[in-house]
């Protein structure tokens, strides 16, 4: 059964990266989602836009797979099954401090709430669904940004 939670995107409608220096460094995105589909489509559309992006399907993998490969950032869905989105980045967080995070949330109020939580902790909050360029710009964002231990 499709996930009615993201829009289906034409793989044609997904921006091109900016650079297409294949010898430039590109970034390492981990993608923690349950659902398989999603999953794979982010890794997709982050790949196609230069970054190097894997996917984790549940929280214990997404942590065995970050300390095989440290990313630079994660995109973990808040609401995975067993070990959460927000504990993922916690356990993260301490294993990998330099590592950039944003969490999805399907939820608007919910994600609202969340991103009230979070803030002291540095994480990003996108509300689902989200589209390729607001992810792909929330993406950039992020790697931009100097995460700074308290």
């Amino acid at each position: 059964m499709p996930n009615t939670h993201f829009p289906i995107i034409p793989i044609g409608q997904v921006p091109t990266p900016e650079n297409s220096d294949s010898h430039v460094d590109r970034p390492v995105v981990l993608v923690v989602e349950d659902d398989a589909v999603v999953a794979d489509t982010l890794v997709e559309i982050l790949n196609q836009s230069g970054y190097a992006a894997i996917a984790a399907y549940d929280g214990t993998d997404a942590v065995e797979t970050a300390l095989l490969v440290p990313p630079d950032l994660v995109i973990a869905d808040a609401a995975l099954h067993g070990m959460s989105g927000i504990d993922v980045a916690k356990e993260l967080r301490t294993k990998l401090p330099e590592v950039k995070i944003v969490l999805l949330d399907g939820d608007e109020a919910a994600a609202h709430a969340l991103a009230g939580k979070v803030a002291e902790l540095a994480f990003a909050v996108v509300e689902k669904p989200v589209q390729p360029a607001v992810l792909l710009a929330k993406v950039s964002a992020s790697l931009k940004r100097e995460y700074k231990p308290v």
